[in-house]
């Protein structure tokens, strides 16, 4: 399909999709700028690489699902500025040299196989918002990047989507190229898997060559950082050969950082030897933002876009965002798009709590099920059962108390956004994995047990009026 075509058909659909004012304010400059081989590279005409950013956070899901569809395939899709299309250009001249069937031209391919970094330079620890709940993240994280190989090696970080997980891996990653000489590797799980997937199956007898070559560029660095490691899930293959990379990496003492949406231990697909591996250093997570760090990332946000446009909030307007608009960072600006879109269409001098309000009706959240707390839970359950709340955080195993506990623990896990280590925490230093049975065990119990169901029901209406 030719790509103005595609456009053409993308355009359309997002219209039907979008508001009519989010449309014309985000999306009505965006452009294909190549479509090749189910790579597809969208830009945005002119040097608004703020807007360009916009929709990559915000839209691209509902992108990635339209074109999709239109195109009857699984396309990867790249937001790149204008002033980084050269880039482009040059990546497609190499691809276009493998491609070649002369000896001579593979020989050369294999000798230009390089790694790249790709680091977003406005992601580093400085631009990074630290709060209580992403503080301990964030120390971790920059210790790793002052000594990358030499603390809490593997580093793995894990955290719900729109938390900051990636933008502490680039702060890693940026650092320690500002920072040494040291050769740095960033890329997606999934682009591994495709990578080393493309070389064993291909049809000639230069596919031992290129494997070495693959070999060569992931194991010959000194920083390897693999994000969305979900995407080896299932993949058998390609975690065999991401096993033995590893422990190539491991062995040389280099420095080998993870990033995952969920816990290691959530994963049903990946072999143990990997997730053993993975817990041989440091597992931190990111929880979401507290109300107070939310509103500092909002005042941080409208700080940026001041240098593109005036752009002003009052304290009231701030925060009733940062309360109704969710726990994902994603979501808080795209509410704030919303009301930049609101304010130069409507031509708004200041907004207030009541214009506020209208504009982000989609955007606030039904019940904000981030806002449990897990000592408040417990408090609930405590209550509810007739227990002292150290009961349950203790270590008693009365009958009655131990079911409360699993009680509580399947609510903590269930009603909020913390980690199993997390809530493991709050029940006074409990394992992660006692989280996950409790879990479990509820979970099975309600399948069949109706007076077990009634309380659970009961509990939750409480815990949710007691916030």
């Amino acid at each position: 399909m030719d790509k103005d075509i595609l456009l053409e058909k993308l355009l359309t659909k997002l219209k039907s999709q979008v508001s009519l004012v989010s449309y014309g304010t985000i999306f009505k400059d965006l452009k294909i700028y190549s479509y090749n081989n189910n790579e597809i590279v969208l830009t945005i005409e002119g040097n608004n690489e703020l807007l360009l950013q916009t929709i990559s956070k915000n839209y691209s899901n509902l992108i990635e699902d339209i074109i999709n569809d239109i195109t009857n395939d699984s396309c990867t899709i790249r937001y790149v500025p204008n002033e980084e299309l050269n880039k482009i250009e040059e990546k497609n001249k190499v691809l276009e040299t493998i491609e070649s069937n002369t000896q001579t031209q593979i020989d050369d391919d294999i000798k230009n196989y390089k790694y790249s970094s790709n680091f977003n330079p406005k992601y580093t620890f400085d631009t990074f918002v630290v709060g209580e709940s992403n503080k301990l993240a964030y120390g971790t994280a920059l210790a790793v990047a002052q000594n990358p190989g030499k603390l809490y090696n593997p580093y793995f970080i894990y955290a719900k989507s729109g938390l900051g997980k990636t933008h502490l891996m680039h702060a890693i990653g940026n650092y320690i190229v500002n920072n040494s000489d040291k050769k740095v590797l960033y890329i997606r799980a999934d682009q591994f898997c495709n990578d080393y997937i493309s070389i064993m199956n291909m049809k000639n007898s230069n596919n031992i060559s290129y494997l070495e070559a693959f070999r060569e560029k992931y194991r010959n660095v000194d920083v390897l950082m693999i994000d969305d490691i979900q995407g080896l899930d299932q993949k058998t293959q390609s975690q065999f050969e991401f096993t033995n990379t590893f422990n190539s990496l491991y062995e040389d003492e280099k420095q080998i950082i993870i990033a995952s949406d969920t816990s290691i231990d959530d994963y049903k697909k990946l072999e143990d030897r990997l997730k053993t591996r993975f817990k041989w250093g440091l597992t931190e997570t990111i929880n979401p933002p507290e109300i107070q760090l939310k509103v500092n990332i909002i005042k941080n946000k409208l700080k940026i876009y001041n240098n593109y446009y005036e752009f002003t909030l009052n304290n009231e307007v701030i925060n009733y965002i940062a309360s109704n608009c969710g726990s994902n960072i994603r979501n808080l600006e795209n509410a704030l798009t919303r009301l930049q879109a609101y304010k130069a269409t409507l031509h708004i001098d200041e907004f207030t709590i009541d214009i506020a309000k209208e504009a982000l009706q989609e955007f606030v959240t039904d019940v904000v099920y981030h806002t449990n707390s897990v000592s408040n839970i417990i408090n609930v359950v405590a209550k509810y059962y007739g227990l002292d709340s150290s009961m349950i955080k203790g270590k008693m195993k009365k009958k009655n108390v131990a079911e409360a506990r699993s009680i509580a623990m399947y609510l903590s896990r269930l009603m909020t956004d913390n980690s199993l280590e997390r809530i493991g925490l709050e029940f006074g230093g409990k394992d992660h994995s006692t989280v996950i049975y409790s879990y479990e065990k509820i979970s099975k119990e309600l399948q069949t047990n109706l007076k077990l169901q009634e309380e659970i029901k009961i509990l939750k209406d409480k815990i949710t009026i007691n916030e």
